[in-house]
């Protein structure tokens, strides 16, 4: 071989060793920038997640905290309306309750308290009230019941009160404690629980 084929032959082997080497240089270049492509994309993929995650939660936190003042503001409305309600309602139940008392039907009503209490107390001694208001009926009622009444000095809206003293019983038929009592445990059924 002629130095100028070694040198030939020399230039095309070093040539074909740089070109090798050059490719294998590239393909492990682009393989570490495939691998930190790669690697960029899933951190980007899980800050998007992340950021995605906390943006939903916050939005869950903004609609829970403006359902939940919706919702304190529906039920101070209702408890108003239900408040406003209950008034009217008892005012007509007194106004029910003072028709009542003119009627004939309360005469008849309060004979047979009268002589339920008379019942109760049997032979013992019974001490029956009836309000101020009804002092107009107690001679009436004293003489259909065979029974002396008294007036009591505090009213009670109507109806009889009694004590069985021996008994340590006090029957209590007035309209002020019923309509009390009433108005203390009354309470608004209804809505989605009770419909």
């Amino acid at each position: 071989m002629t130095t100028e084929e070694k040198l030939q032959h020399f230039y095309e082997v070093s040539m074909e060793s740089a070109r090798e080497e050059s490719e294998k240089a590239l393909e492990e270049y682009r393989a570490a920038l495939s691998q930190m492509l790669a690697e960029h994309k899933e951190d980007k993929q899980k800050n998007a997640a992340n950021q995605l995650k906390l943006e939903t939660e916050n939005a869950k936190r903004e609609i829970n905290k403006a359902l939940s003042a919706e919702q304190l503001h529906i039920k101070r409305r209702l408890s108003k309306k239900q408040q406003e309600l209950r008034e009217e309602l008892f005012v007509e139940v007194r106004n029910k309750l003072e028709t009542f008392m003119g009627s004939s039907e309360y005469l008849v009503w309060l004979e047979e308290k009268i002589r339920e209490a008379l019942s109760i107390a049997g032979e013992d001694e019974v001490q029956i009230y009836l309000t101020p208001a009804d002092a107009n009926l107690l001679e009436t009622l004293a003489a259909r019941c065979g029974t002396p009444l008294c007036l009591s000095e505090t009213p009670f809206m109507g109806g009889v009160r009694a004590v069985i003293p021996a008994k340590n019983i006090l029957i209590d038929h007035t309209f002020k404690t019923l309509y009390e009592n009433e108005k203390e445990e009354f309470n608004f059924d209804g809505g989605l629980l009770h419909e």
